[in-house]
């Protein structure tokens, strides 16, 4: 496995750094450190920054706990930060990408996205975005599946990369269409309770269909199906549950539709404190036999 750990060296990224650390020991990985130094400023302070940047990061790797024993190599690029951790992330042949959760810049993140959600949307790495203190071990994973396709990429990678084990939750948001009318009409708490205890049931019955499809039924979840819209119940259940992690696949959206509209994965990446691996789509000609495939979740 080959892990690149962005930083800009603030307090956010050193968390990240430790936590790649940590995740390239227990997988005997290759960590590659990478910093960006922005190319917009006069040659002499771009070669100057480059140097001192170098530097710092020979140091953190001889000075940080966790990055003791494992094969670290430090990277040194200039350009845009998004842009120049994609480059980075290309040349070693990256598996995974670990960043620490940016700043937020409010109007400019309206329409461009932080870093991290840029790098997000290059759409071919699996992101981790770290906001806790480093672990070794995440013990308690979170989830949330739409039964598409991209949920079930971002299962098959977090299988393969040791984060998903057993007791691990998969969360599903339902809506019960007809609730509405049901009460708008009048109609008896009863009735409405077993119309929507049915449409959990319906939906509980498809998770199950899901994971039969995708052959993950080997594997011993805790399932979990939630009334409401998929934002609100994902809160909901870290705030329950208080997951290490949580695990979410992304839609392939771009352009003006994502700047206006966003998605289910951007808002938890805003809005969550807690880790999140955000897995892109696995590309088509990598994809298993369409028998044997099934969902995945920008929730």
């Amino acid at each position: 496995m080959i892990i690149v750990a962005a930083t800009d060296f603030s307090t956010r990224s050193h968390r990240a750094l430790r936590q790649a650390g940590l995740l390239a020991r227990a997988r005997r990985a290759e960590l590659h450190l990478v910093h960006v130094v922005d190319e917009d400023q006069p040659d002499d302070l771009v070669r100057m920054e480059e140097r001192e940047a170098q530097r710092v990061l020979v140091e953190q790797i001889g000075s940080m706990p966790e990055l003791h024993d494992a094969r670290c190599h430090p990277i040194v690029i200039t350009g845009h930060p998004f842009d120049g951790i994609l480059r980075a992330s290309a040349a070693v042949g990256a598996d995974l990408i670990v960043m620490g959760a940016h700043r937020k810049q409010f109007l400019r993140d309206i329409f461009t996205g932080t870093t991290i959600e840029r790098v997000v949307r290059g759409g071919k790495y699996p992101v981790l975005m770290v906001n806790n203190e480093a672990q070794r071990h995440y013990e308690r994973v979170l989830v949330p599946v739409d039964m598409s396709e991209t949920s079930a990429d971002a299962i098959r990678f977090g299988l393969s990369a040791g984060f998903l084990e057993d007791g691990s939750t998969l969360l599903h948001a339902f809506s019960p269409v007809a609730k509405r009318r049901l009460l708008s009409s009048g109609a008896s708490s009863d009735v409405i309770s077993g119309y929507v205890d049915s449409e959990r049931h319906g939906a509980m019955e498809e998770m199950s269909s899901f994971l039969v499809a995708n052959e993950f039924d080997a594997q011993r979840w805790s399932l979990r199906v939630d009334e409401g819209v998929p934002m609100q119940v994902i809160a909901h259940a870290v705030a329950e549950k208080r997951p290490d992690m949580l695990v979410m696949g992304t839609h392939s959206r771009s352009g003006l539709l994502r700047a206006l509209i966003g998605s289910v994965t951007e808002e938890v990446l805003r809005s969550l404190n807690v880790d999140v691996l955000v897995v892109p789509p696995t590309r088509p000609d990598l994809r298993p036999p369409k028998a044997a495939t099934a969902a995945c979740s920008d929730a």
